[in-house]
């Protein structure tokens, strides 16, 4: 069963979708991912992916379908689609591409999280740049072993441009306005089901086994 998770910014996609990937075999695709390597490329794309998001807007449609598309035609096995469809617009171009590639299988994972819960996720999250990892300053089950340092690859950890609170309250905002109606969207299809993300990420990595082993 291939999913799809729908969520507020730093409602814990990234983390519960390696815990899946590890366990499960499914090959993590995060739209996050696939933007900021086009931006580490250099390439005009990627320049001008950079300036949208320094901004706190969207990267366009358009875009995203593009780069979507390339990943999704070389997967083999099962996949996690993390960042999304973020609109009902997305979501039909989704079901096209599905359709084009013959992916009939797939559920929709809703993580429910509060606005306070995910301010803090966001504005305590670090990275590893080399092999992409993240961890939460905040949260104790998130932390790196040594501060600042990845437990993979040893390499120090920073922040995102992006993670400001300023920026993280936009963000939500523009979540709740563009969003939140996808979730109708799948609803209607019967493809739909919700997970609070409010918890450590083992609890919602134990509440998504459940729905995945049925």
């Amino acid at each position: 069963m291939n999913l799809i998770f729908i969520a507020p910014p730093a409602a814990g996609k990234g983390t519960v979708s390696s815990l899946l990937a590890t366990n499960y075999g499914y090959q993590h695709i995060s739209t996050g991912d696939l933007l900021r390597k086009e931006i580490n490329s250099g390439s005009e794309l990627g320049m001008q992916v950079q300036e949208i998001v320094n901004q706190g807007d969207l990267v366009s449609d358009d875009i995203i379908t593009e780069l979507l598309m390339k990943e999704l035609a070389k997967v083999k096995s099962g996949f996690i689609l993390d960042g999304y469809p973020r609109n009902v617009e997305q979501a039909e171009k989704l079901n096209t591409i599905f359709t084009s590639l013959n992916i009939p299988d797939y559920r929709v994972i809703y993580l429910a999280v509060t606005e306070e819960v995910a301010t803090k996720r966001a504005l305590g999250r670090i990275i590893c740049n080399k092999c992409g990892r993240t961890y939460n300053k905040y949260f104790t089950e998130l932390a790196p072993k040594v501060t600042n340092i990845c437990d993979n690859c040893g390499n120090a950890l920073s922040t995102r441009n992006e993670d400001t609170e300023e920026t993280f309250k936009y963000r939500y905002q523009k979540y709740l306005d563009v969003t939140a109606p996808v979730l109708q969207y799948y609803q209607d299809l019967d493809k739909l089901s919700t997970v609070d993300a409010n918890q450590p990420s083992d609890q919602v990595f134990e509440d998504i086994k459940k729905i995945i082993e049925v």
